[in-house]
């Protein structure tokens, strides 16, 4: 595919021209919901994603069959800081672990059906440190969200965008501070397993990197706070909206990732669901600032795309309950 887009500008343009749901479908799919052979509400919030993931594919009563799921990896300059507690050379260790199929993703993309694509971003050239300025020049950026646009399958009915890169949950603290405020505290978690000193250079990084960058917002906050693997999710959160693909966000990281296409451009989420809350501590926030209630609570914090696919078999058992459930009169059941 040929760039659809050269700037951050032509980027939000896209972005901002991207269809929404398709009303027809929804209301035919709350039509068929209050026809199906249960009692109102029955099957409480697998009710209404259903609903959601109809409206968006434009089907009244769709199936899942290409979830696809896409790991970008990144390094981060940052770390150079201390803020993790591996050095930068297991992203590309970890990336080999995904490319050989070892890791947790590859057996949850496995058992959900789903097809997974690895896409490692110029880990030889960590970003910058963006305590000094910002982590990513505008072409680097762009460069990086265009990895993900394109990465994007059109016949996926179903994506799921995670993350490796040492250093990310510093990179993800500090975008959510940028947009929402508040103490570089109550955004910094362990990551990886810092200890508390470790936390407290995190939370001192973030202020300084929020500090040096002027308080960025929208994707400027991904260009100068994010990573190479954060714009990547971002541009393929970005191309299924244009695709009308619904998206299952995963945790603390992608959540930030998302916020930054959130506060640019209005209701650019609406084609997204959380597949759970993380164990990283300032992810129930984060989530409550997109306004989002998650699907899943298994005390996870593995990133990797990993809670989320999980949640990819708790829709499909939604929206095969609402397609493939006979109505009342289908089944010459008498209702209400």
């Amino acid at each position: 595919m040929s760039a659809e887009f050269t700037t951050l500008a032509e980027f939000k343009t896209l972005l901002a021209a991207a269809p929404g749901v398709d009303q027809k479908a929804l209301d035919g799919a709350e039509e068929r919901n209050g026809q199906l052979t249960k009692p109102p509400g029955a099957l409480g919030r697998l009710e209404d994603m259903a609903i959601w993931y109809a409206g968006w594919r434009g089907n009244p009563r769709p199936s899942i069959e290409a979830p696809q799921v896409i790991i970008f990896a990144g390094n981060h300059g940052v770390t150079a800081q201390g803020v993790s507690a591996f050095p930068t050379e297991v992203t590309e260790q970890m990336v080999l672990n995904f490319q050989h199929g070892g890791a947790a993703i590859n057996q949850l993309s496995k058992a959900a059906g789903a097809d997974l694509d690895v896409i490692a971003l110029d880990l030889d050239t960590p970003t910058a440190d963006f305590t000094q300025g910002p982590a990513m020049t505008e072409a680097e950026v762009v460069a990086a969200l265009l990895s993900g646009w394109t990465a994007v399958k059109d016949s996926t009915d179903l994506l799921v965008v995670g993350e490796m890169g040492i250093g990310n949950t510093t990179s993800a603290a500090a975008i959510a501070h940028a947009l929402y405020a508040g103490e570089a505290e109550e955004w910094v978690g362990r990551g990886t397993g810092v200890d508390e000193a470790g936390l407290a250079t995190k939370a001192r990084v973030v202020r300084e990197g929020v500090a040096a960058n002027n308080t960025p917002k929208g994707l400027e906050a991904l260009r100068c706070l994010g990573g190479r693997e954060l714009a990547g999710m971002v541009g393929a959160m970005a191309r299924a909206r244009v695709l009308r693909i619904p998206v299952i966000l995963d945790g603390f990281i992608a959540t930030a990732a998302a916020a930054t296409i959130g506060e640019e451009v209005d209701d650019a989420l609406d084609h997204m669901i959380a597949g759970h809350v993380s164990a990283e501590s300032a992810h129930p926030a984060l989530l409550a600032q997109l306004g989002k209630e998650p699907i899943l609570s298994l005390n996870m914090r593995l990133g990797e795309g990993s809670g989320a696919a999980v949640a990819i078999s708790i829709l499909k058992a939604a929206v095969a309950c609402h397609s493939g459930m006979a109505t009342f009169a289908e089944a010459g059941v008498s209702g209400s």
